[in-house]
């Protein structure tokens, strides 16, 4: 092993020392009987004080992996390895900063230390991976976004999630939206409603009124406008093509898909064309406000102080932390309504897994009040348990002073699926409307084009 932990803090040097030796020994990379590298050779390869390592051993002494023989050095006496559970977990790779996923696996390892967590990112495109993951046995539990709940419920995944005890204090909104036949299916982990982020130096430097909830699209053009300098900023950066971003504008209108009796979707003539199309004007409308539309782009903007507004999430506020921009939040403008797209993030365990007890114990910490308020405290992310998101206390890191404002706009949180699309029919859409926004779809050639596809795949009614 090489030493490459100069950079990091001693407490987070600590933490991969403790890590790296339980791993070891649990993987019997380290046997039984063997004894580990001296103190002092180990306060050399992390970059820590002979006192930090000691701390750190007494950490594995207590976990029963190592026993300390006086005057001889410090034993592995973990267990053969058929009493080590592995779980494999898989994960979405942004969920490492936007909940400390790794901290948290640590601290349940350091809980279990006869469960090993394998962590797997998910990084296939295909619409069903989790599924297929899940049938193939090549994953125990699973992190699955709303989106990714419903393609699998689509596609006849139901039963290969295993049903899971409803926690009481968990947001009911979130709980509903993860069951199934009244079946709890995944645990809700995260959250966020999508919001409008903004930097409060820019709107003093013009002499205008920060967000407040009663703007409409219209105040914000008008505001971005007064905000933009050439060449130095743009007034308002918003990732229109994103499918976790355009669904807002349509759930403020009010307006759902409508469908032919045999399932089929029909745009042409409908009031859901006629709000395509102010999208399409909207983003016309904003063309010389924003600029680029690469997901990650709007936050950095901001960070930069090259944007003066952003439609974000909680979730990529993490990309803030530790930045020296002077930014607040407020909720996203509107039609008249206030509604904002909700997004959730939950866990999932496979039914047939043959370590469903360890992945369901992995779970239950993660979704724990211990975790659920570490999250609360560590990012921006909003923890799905009530208690934890609501927690009130001394903070660690600068917070947003409207931070708090999810609580007040809840009754405004909608699904993508109250559009009256599954899931598969929003990722082929998104494709479309892209293209439809992008000059690249007349009115005509969208609706054939969608219309085509849904009659051939003859989409169920929602």
């Amino acid at each position: 092993m090489e030493n490459k932990e100069v950079r990091k803090s001693p407490r987070e040097r600590l933490s991969d020392m403790v890590s790296r030796l339980r791993d070891d020994i649990v993987t019997g990379k380290k046997p039984s009987g063997d004894y580990l590298p001296s103190e002092k050779a180990l306060a050399e390869l992390f970059g820590l004080s002979n006192q930090s390592v000691r701390k750190g051993l007494e950490q594995l002494v207590g976990e029963g992996l190592l026993e300390k023989i006086p005057r001889v050095g410090n034993k592995v006496i973990a267990p053969p390895d058929e009493s080590v559970t592995t779980v494999k977990f898989g994960f979405h790779s942004s969920v490492i900063g936007e909940a400390s996923l790794l901290k948290l696996i640590n601290l349940f390892q350091a809980g279990n230390p006869f469960v090993r967590v394998q962590a797997v990112p998910l990084t296939s495109t295909s619409s069903h991976y989790i599924g297929n993951y899940f049938e193939g046995g090549i994953l125990d539990a699973a992190m699955m976004n709303y989106t990714d709940f419903r393609d699998c419920i689509e596609n006849g995944g139901r039963e290969l999630l295993e049903p899971l005890p409803r926690n009481p204090d968990m947001y009911p909104f979130l709980s509903d939206a993860f069951t199934s036949e009244g079946q709890l299916l995944v645990q809700p982990f995260i959250f966020s409603p999508l919001l409008l982020a903004y930097n409060r130096s820019h709107f003093t430097e013009k002499g205008l009124s920060e967000p407040d909830s009663s703007w409409t699209w219209q105040d914000l053009i008008r505001a971005a406008e007064q905000l933009a300098v050439p060449n130095e900023r743009v007034g308002f950066h918003y990732d229109f093509y994103s499918v976790n971003r355009w669904p807002l504008l349509l759930l403020q209108s009010d307006v759902k898909f409508e469908r032919n009796p045999d399932g089929s979707i029909r745009l042409s003539g409908t009031r859901m064309m006629e709000v395509l199309r102010t999208c399409r004007d909207i983003k016309r409308d904003m063309a010389h406000l924003t600029d680029g539309i690469a997901t990650g782009e709007s936050e950095l903007l901001l960070a930069k102080g090259k944007a003066s507004m952003i439609v974000t999430s909680f979730f990529y506020l993490n990309y803030l932390q530790n930045k020296r921009v002077p930014f607040d939040v407020a909720p996203v403008p509107h039609f008249g309504t206030p509604r904002s797209l909700l997004l959730a993030i939950g866990l999932g365990v496979n039914r047939s897994s043959k370590a469903k007890d360890a992945a369901a114990a992995l779970l239950h910490y993660l979704t724990s009040q211990q975790a659920q308020t570490f999250i609360r405290k560590q990012t921006y992310s909003l923890p799905a348990l009530r208690p934890a998101a609501e927690w009130v206390g001394e903070e660690t890191m600068y917070r947003p002073s409207r931070f708090s404002l999810f609580r007040e706009t809840i009754p405004g949180f909608r699904f993508f699926t109250e559009l009256g699309i599954g899931a598969g029919e929003l990722t082929r859409m998104n494709r479309e409307l892209k293209m439809y926004w992008g000059g690249l779809h007349t009115d005509q050639s969208l609706c054939e084009e969608i219309e085509s596809w849904s009659r051939d795949s003859r989409a169920p009614l929602l």
